[in-house]
């Protein structure tokens, strides 16, 4: 695989986290909206299954919060994900400044 390939692997579906807190950020969600956006506003597309667990995870870990709207599952970005989001940008910026 060529090297620019694995890198923009790495940096997409491996580090779907960041995409998914991005857009959250802007409103709340449910799971198969986030994949259309990541996917309009990203332009890959992430596995089903992948999403969902990235989802788990950030829940789990406090990153996002979610309830139940009628038969839907809504995610928010919480506090605590917003930071961590921070934190992600500030990273992704340093780096980019430092190779340029």
């Amino acid at each position: 695989m060529e090297p620019f390939i694995r890198l923009k692997e790495l940096n997409t579906k491996e580090c779907l986290w960041i995409y998914i807190l991005s857009i959250l950020k802007s409103k709340p969600m449910h799971g198969y909206a986030l994949r259309k956006e990541v996917e309009n506003k990203f332009s890959f597309r992430p596995g089903n299954v992948t999403s969902y667990k990235v989802l788990y995870l950030l829940k789990k870990s406090g990153y996002v919060s979610k309830k139940n709207d009628g038969r839907l599952v809504v995610y928010s970005i919480t506090t605590k994900g917003k930071t961590e989001l921070k934190k992600a940008i500030r990273f992704y910026r340093e780096l980019a400044m430092k190779m340029a």
